[in-house]
């Protein structure tokens, strides 16, 4: 196993502010400290695992590329900024959870996503391995003011990647006389959010399970191209049927587990990083609200299109994702992100991740072509998206190489909580039906 890379040769690191989405993450942090607030993902690897010395010198050759993840915090709730950190130490953040036999897998895993991190760090690696001698995992977790989930891609590309993620969606570089009509669009758009979100618009979703603070993490796979194909012959996006999917998956939950969901939010967080800014690096995130057309049974009076209908759930979710995939919106998300101040993000944020509001955090991310550590081969990743207290689940749809493969994370206690895998692979099949050609 390679121990030394020199494209990696580490430089002078200055100090860098911490962004508003940053600082917004580490005050909830302060006001919630028994709360997780911690996201991340596990890629699966065919190939005998490398001894724990090993990978922690594979790790610390990786990390010239990666200057955050060897920083600190500095400064205070104020005027908080990154630092160099001169105790950083590559054995507080490299760690490893052996199994005990093939039984023992599951347990090992989940040791690895719910282990706190060694006091002073934002982030870990878990190797995990003991269950069969040739195949291993290595779990990527970090704290979500150190990085989102474009970051942690990034990282992933670091440290395992190899070929580059599919491109994401730009705003062209901003016209200064344009500006006016920018700011308006941006304040209006927060503003319609905000709006939506103070509403009454309900009951909230009762679960009724007490939590027990133990995650755990479900795995769907489908090809890639299924889910293109069918985006394409309906003119949304791979996205798009995700989120269509998962509304008839949590349809099909709801009817088995007996929880009812009089309606379902789920939490968009969006890339808005400008073309030349640094994917490696903190929080340019901003999170929509995006209401799933999950129906538990027909309406009265709906018809053919009610909630039953797989094509009435896809198109439900483009009409409103067709808007934020539009010029105009993208660049307002990006000028809010950009601009908005500590307090006002710090209070939006608070707002949406706020399960009064929100009900499902998901998140998708293109993370690379294929990936190796050594001579082995990376065969699957899962994300770990953000679990909010009092939300039904995280879930994270990635894309590597041929596949996309959704993950699922939940508290122990929600109830089928493992069947949301299985039911998600029938809504996208239920998809691809209604796009077959005639």
């Amino acid at each position: 196993m390679p121990v030394s890379d020199p494209s990696a040769r580490s430089v002078p690191f200055p100090s860098y502010p911490a962004h508003s989405v940053d600082r917004a993450f580490l005050s909830m942090e302060r006001r919630h400290p028994d709360a997780r607030w911690d996201a991340g993902g596990v890629a699966y690897l065919s190939g005998p695992p490398p001894s724990l010395a090993d990978f922690r010198a594979y790790v610390g050759s990786r990390l010239g590329r990666l200057p955050l993840l060897t920083s600190r915090v500095e400064g205070g709730s104020r005027r908080p900024r990154w630092r160099p950190d001169a105790d950083f130490a590559v054995d507080r953040h490299v760690h490893e959870v052996v199994a005990k036999g093939p039984a023992g897998w599951e347990a090992a895993l989940h040791t690895a996503l719910d282990a706190p991190f060694a006091p002073g760090t934002y982030w870990g690696i878990w190797l995990v391995h003991g269950h069969v001698p040739d195949e291993y995992a290595v779990c990527y977790r970090f704290h979500h003011a150190c990085q989102d989930g474009s970051a942690a891609a990034m990282t992933f590309r670091a440290m395992l990647g190899e070929g580059e993620p599919s491109a994401r969606p730009v705003p062209r570089k901003g016209r200064l006389v344009g500006l006016p009509r920018r700011v308006g669009t941006a304040v209006g758009l927060a503003t319609m959010f905000l709006a939506g979100s103070l509403a009454v618009r309900g009951h909230r979703t009762a679960v009724p399970i007490v939590p027990t603070g133990e995650r755990r993490l479900w795995r769907g796979r489908v090809p890639a191209d299924a889910l293109r194909r069918i985006a394409a012959a309906h003119g949304g996006s791979a996205h798009d049927v995700h989120l269509a999917a998962l509304a008839g998956a949590l349809s099909a939950w709801s009817a088995r587990s007996g929880v009812p969901l009089p309606r379902v939010t789920a939490l968009l967080p969006v890339d808005a990083r400008r073309p030349d800014e640094e994917q490696t690096w903190g929080n340019r995130c901003f999170a929509l609200p995006l209401e799933l057309p999950v129906r538990t049974a027909p309406e009265r009076g709906a018809g053919s299109r009610d909630g039953d209908s797989p094509l009435w759930r896809l198109e439900h979710v483009m009409a409103t994702t067709r808007r934020l995939r539009g010029e105009a919106w993208r660049q307002a998300i990006q000028d809010l992100v950009r601009y908005m101040p500590d307090r006002p993000t710090e209070w939006y944020l608070r707002r949406m991740l706020s399960p009064r509001v929100t009900d499902v955090m998901a998140t998708s991310m293109p993370v690379a072509d294929k990936g190796s550590l050594g001579d082995s081969r990376v065969t699957g990743v899962a994300l770990l998206p953000l679990l909010v207290p009092g939300h039904l689940f995280g879930v994270g749809l990635s894309f590597f190489g041929n596949w996309t493969e959704s993950s699922f994370v939940a508290d122990r206690a929600l109830p089928l909580g493992e069947l949301l895998p299985e039911l998600w692979e029938q809504a996208v099949g239920e998809l691809e039906g209604t796009s077959a050609p005639v």
